[in-house]
């Protein structure tokens, strides 16, 4: 079957290491599925594991790809629970286990025609969501409804900032945000997905850096280095800010005076439960919320979306179809 995986790993090439050709197809085992994948979609995940970021490179070679939507051996209509873990190892919660892995992790993911993941992690897809709508949500959607819901506990009226909006987990955290009730606020530096902002039903969106018209009760921070001192800035006392990653770097001036002077919050959070996902897409039903697909592109086009995504040109998700015969 056709794969796109992972073979070597550079800091400054990484789309070196990720190669396009013909791979064995998962075998039946017990306790696991099978899935054809009718659509996968493109996270930064994939690109730090091409960059040897918090993946070993003796878990090279992998197919890479986090997110799957298709269908199981049975024909059903399926959607990829993309953490693999035991929830009894994370007290009830499978982002909790030392043990997890995110799909591409340790077991080869979805840019392949096939995947196998445990039977658990299938969940059925609704009727009025399309594939490559689904397959939008597990990782990118699953983390902001985590993010917003779990970690911030959000209510109708909240103000919320929501840094780097054209990222898959910024534009899903504006749409389920807006969606809640919150007045969200955020910040791009492209005029182009301010725009974009404003259209989901952000109130207000500034350049990145740029002073917010009010003091926000949460900041979702996906964006780092470049972001986390106007984060800290644009906290009300007391407020919180929840981060879910930092893809312009690790390691900001921490700022500790104003958190323990103004009681800020910084939570860690990462991914989402099988629960959360379920409860993410009841939300969606109810409120008719859907996920920005910027583009599609077959699996033969992987490294143009990867370039895509490295060269900041992605609004929203970008959807890969592994086979020709995929909607």
């Amino acid at each position: 079957m056709l794969a796109a995986t992972a073979v070597s790993q550079s800091a400054t090439d990484p789309l070196a290491g990720l190669v396009l050709g013909d791979v064995p197809p998962p075998e039946p085992r017990p306790g696991w599925s099978v899935v054809r994948v009718a659509a996968s979609s493109l996270n930064m995940h994939d690109l730090w594991t091409l960059r040897g970021v918090g993946h070993p490179p003796d878990r090279l070679p992998i197919v890479l790809g986090c997110d799957a939507a298709g269908w199981d051996e049975d024909g059903n209509e399926v959607i990829v629970y993309p953490v693999i873990a035991d929830p009894d190892a994370g007290m009830g919660d499978e982002t909790l286990d030392p043990g997890r892995a995110l799909l591409s992790e340790q077991h080869d993911g979805a840019f392949a025609e096939f995947l196998s993941v445990p039977t658990r992690n299938l969940i059925p897809k609704p009727s009025w969501l399309s594939f490559d709508e689904a397959a939008c949500l597990p990782v990118a959607w699953g983390t902001a409804y985590r993010m917003l819901f779990t970690q911030a506990r959000i209510r109708a009226g909240d103000r919320v900032l929501v840094q780097g909006a054209g990222g898959g987990v910024a534009s899903a955290a504006i749409k389920l945000a807006v969606a809640a009730g919150a007045v969200v606020h955020a910040t791009s530096r492209s005029e182009e997905k301010r725009a974009e902002a404003l259209s989901w039903g952000a109130r207000a969106v500034v350049p990145t850096g740029e002073r917010l018209p009010e003091r926000v009760d949460v900041v979702i921070e996906t964006v780092g280095e470049a972001t986390w001192s106007h984060s800290l800035k644009s906290l009300r006392p007391g407020g919180t800010v929840v981060i879910a990653g930092a893809t312009s770097g690790m390691n900001p001036p921490a700022d500790l005076g104003r958190v323990f002077y103004l009681q800020q919050r910084v939570l860690g959070s990462t991914g989402c439960t099988r629960s959360e996902l379920v409860a993410l897409l009841k939300m969606m039903d109810a409120t008719g919320v859907r996920p920005v697909v910027d583009r599609t592109l077959p699996l033969a086009e992987i490294h143009k979306g990867f370039q895509l995504m490295i060269d900041g040109r992605l609004t929203g998700k970008l959807v890969v179809h592994p086979s020709p015969s995929a909607p």
